[in-house]
């Protein structure tokens, strides 16, 4: 049963009450067939020589100068670090799995070497403006500094956390096309190390510490035992394809907008949830400000999980002479997920039909799992990332990225 809350400051009114309103041309195939074989004696000398399996800087890369803005609103600059013996600078990213799973891991580094000389500076290359609904299946928040921000307090980041994603210069740089990848530089601020953080995704099952043991040896005046290793995580976005405005968010998927007219068996039903997915409910009305207010960002985290097995069901609890006025609201956000309506003007018995302690005033947002246990309920505006953050921890584990579930059942 949905526990009683109290009544939020954001809800509105009981529903009864007041209401607010390939093939080239043959002749360049012998030039090819070279080629191919200048190729071939090429790979086949990087075997012999052990040579590193992904591109990046070329030897002697010196750290590039930058001035960026952090999460700490401080603009930060190659000086700023230039008292520290080493220099780990980490390209990561808010919405990437693979980001999230190695953020403990960073988390550690920093705190174990922050007093032995080395500095540790995570820098996100993502574009906000590059990021669709689907990059986001995985995350709360997009790559915005505000975003940043947010996820830099959530998960009690104390590293330098910049964003590089206005011109993607500095990845340009540093050649970066995955996140994440770490770059070691020594004193002089040459690069000794990049690629990996630890060979493997899943924290208990690591062999090599990879850029530990580059800070180590630099740390003991010795040579770094393997300059470079493959980075393996998700691409940075928005280096090949256009971008769009930051402003500018991605239409919703288009799709027949319907409304059910709902009874109490219906209701009932939908409290059970027959779907064998995890099940968003929400309770409006197109009077109820709040509800409105609140309606896109709902629409935006269905599209974000809809993939990974997310259901969304709203229902109003308008008059069932207001369907027009409902109808017309739904298809304005293009709400192409399954939407009831009261179909009576019985309010509270619908109420009372879905769950005996389900709160009157509007908005109410629950998360139900396939059994019918509420994870999640919010009576008033909605606090959109901690839903978000109840449906990651309740999604079901990504087997490409197992550990995420964990992740975000420790926010919070």
């Amino acid at each position: 049963m949905v526990a009683a809350l109290r009544r939020g400051a954001g809800a509105c009114g009981a529903a009864l009450g007041i209401r607010h309103q390939m093939m080239y041309p043959l002749p360049v195939l012998p030039l090819i067939v070279v080629r191919a074989r200048i190729a071939l004696a090429a790979a086949l000398l990087a075997a012999a020589c052990g040579s590193p399996a992904t591109g990046g800087p070329e030897a002697g890369f010196k750290a590039p100068d930058f001035s960026l803005p952090g999460t700490d609103s401080r603009t930060h600059t190659l000086r700023d670090y230039a008292g520290s013996q080493v220099l780990a600078v980490v390209f990561t990213g808010n919405s990437c799995p693979a980001s999230q799973l190695y953020e403990a891991r960073l988390r550690k580094i920093y705190d174990d070497y922050r007093n032995k000389g080395v500095a540790v500076v995570a820098i996100n290359p993502n574009p906000p403006g590059a990021i669709r609904f689907a990059d986001l299946a995985h995350s709360d928040v997009g790559e915005t500094l505000d975003d940043m921000k947010t996820r830099g307090s959530d998960r009690h980041l104390e590293y330098p956390y910049l964003s590089d994603g206005g011109s993607q210069a500095l990845a340009r740089q540093f050649k970066v096309t995955t996140v994440p990848h770490i770059f070691v530089f020594d004193q002089s601020r040459t690069l000794q190390y990049d690629g990996r953080i630890d060979d493997s995704l899943q924290a208990d099952a690591v062999k090599t510490r990879d850029a530990r043991n580059a800070i180590d040896a630099l740390l003991a005046g010795r040579s770094v035992p393997e300059a470079r290793t493959p980075a393996a995580g998700c691409p940075v976005k928005g280096l090949a394809a256009p971008i769009r405005p930051e402003e500018g968010r991605e239409p919703l998927s288009a799709g027949p907008v319907t409304v059910e007219m709902a009874d109490a068996a219906a209701l009932t039903k939908l409290r059970r949830n027959g779907t064998g997915k995890l099940l968003l409910v929400n309770f409006w009305a197109t009077w109820c400000a709040p509800c409105a207010a609140e309606f896109p960002e709902l629409e935006a985290t269905y599209q974000m999980y809809k993939a990974r097995g997310l259901e969304f069901t709203t229902v109003s609890v308008n008059d069932p002479e207001e369907r027009g006025a409902v109808l017309d609201f739904l298809k304005a956000h293009r709400a192409s997920h399954r939407n009831l309506q009261f179909a009576t003007s019985d309010v509270y018995g619908l109420q009372a039909a879905f769950d005996p302690n389900l709160p009157s005033p509007v908005p109410f947002t629950l998360l139900i799992d396939p059994n019918g246990d509420v994870l999640y309920q919010e009576l008033g505006e909605l606090t959109v990332t901690k839903l978000r953050r109840a449906i990651l921890a309740s999604l079901p584990e990504d087997p490409g990225h197992p550990g995420l579930r964990a992740y975000w059942s420790t926010t919070d």
